[in-house]
C-alpha cells in the first residue's frame, strides 16, 4: 500500500490540466471547494495519485456541480457538510478508517444526475456485479431504462466527455422545457421525481406533458431500485449514498 506522501507529491499533477478544462467546459461548471489539504484518507483508500484525474478530483476540491446542478461529480470531502455536496467517500461508504483489504463491492460511484441516473466507475470484476463494460470503465444507470449502460472509457475520458457539448446530446431526450429553472431551485441533496415514470410509455412518447417535483436524492435512487424489483429487472446493486 502506498503511502499518502507517493500518491500526492507528483512530478505531473492532473489539476492543473483539469481546471484549463473546467475553464474552457462547454457547459456551465460550479468548482466546490474541498477542505484544506484535500481529502487524503479517501485517497489513501483508493491508491490513485494525483497524477490521474480521480485523484486530483479528491484531492484538489469538493466536486462539480455541471449544467446549474443537474450532474453532480463528487470529490474530496467539504470544508463543512452544510450545504455541501457529499464527498466521494461518503458516497461510496468508505470505511472509517483506512483499509487495504476494502473495494467497493460492485464499482464505485463517482456523479449522479437530479434524475437518479448514476455514473460509477467499474470494479475489478464487473460481470459478477451485474455491469456491463470491463474492468476501470465507466457505466451509466439510466433512470428511464432501469438498466446500467457501458461507457467504454475510463475516468478522465468520461470527466472530459462530461464537460463537452456531448452532455447536452446525451440527456436530449430526458430534458423539457424549463429543467435549468427547475434544477436550479433544488438543494444538493435533491433530484426530480418525474410522473409519470421516465421509463414509462407515457412519459417516453411525450416527457413535456409530465409532473415534476422536488424529491431527496435517496428516495430516488431507492424509488428506482424498488422498480426493478417490482418488474422483475436485474438488481441495479449499490447506486450511491445520498
Amino acid at each position: 500500500m502506498r503511502e499518502l506522501e507517493e500518491l500526492v507529491n507528483v512530478d505531473d499533477p492532473a489539476w492543473p490540466v483539469l481546471q484549463e478544462a473546467f475553464d474552457n467546459a462547454a457547459v456551465e461548471v460550479t468548482v466546490l471547494p474541498g477542505a484544506a489539504g484535500g481529502d487524503g484518507a479517501a485517497l489513501l483508500q483508493l491508491q490513485v495519485t494525483a497524477r490521474s484525474a480521480l485523484g486530483a478530483m479528491v484531492l484538489r476540491c469538493g466536486g462539480l456541480m455541471l449544467d446549474g446542478g443537474w450532474l453532480r461529480i463528487f470529490g474530496g470531502t467539504a470544508p463543512s457538510p452544510q450545504g455541501a455536496l457529499p464527498g466521494l467517500a461518503a458516497v461510496n461508504q468508505f470505511p472509517g478508517r483506512v483499509d487495504p483489504e476494502w473495494r467497493p463491492t460492485a464499482g464505485l460511484v463517482v456523479g449522479q444526475d437530479v434524475l437518479g441516473g448514476v455514473f460509477a466507475l467499474n470494479g475489478h470484476d464487473p460481470a459478477a456485479a451485474g455491469r456491463p463494460g470491463l474492468p476501470g470503465q465507466m457505466t451509466y444507470f439510466a433512470p428511464d431504462s432501469l438498466e446500467w449502460e457501458a461507457m467504454s472509457v475510463g475516468y478522465g475520458a468520461w470527466l472530459t466527455w462530461a464537460l463537452s457539448d456531448r452532455l447536452a446530446q446525451f440527456y436530449a431526450g430526458l430534458r423539457w422545457t424549463g429543467w435549468q429553472e427547475e434544477t436550479a431551485n433544488l438543494t444538493v441533496a435533491q433530484g426530480i421525481t418525474v410522473y409519470p415514470f421516465l421509463w414509462s410509455k407515457e412519459a417516453q412518447e411525450d416527457l413535456a406533458a409530465t409532473s415534476r417535483a422536488p424529491a431527496p436524492m435517496t428516495e430516488i435512487l431507492t424509488m428506482n431500485q424498488d422498480f426493478c424489483r417490482q418488474m422483475e429487472l436485474p438488481d441495479p446493486g449499490f447506486l450511491g449514498a445520498a
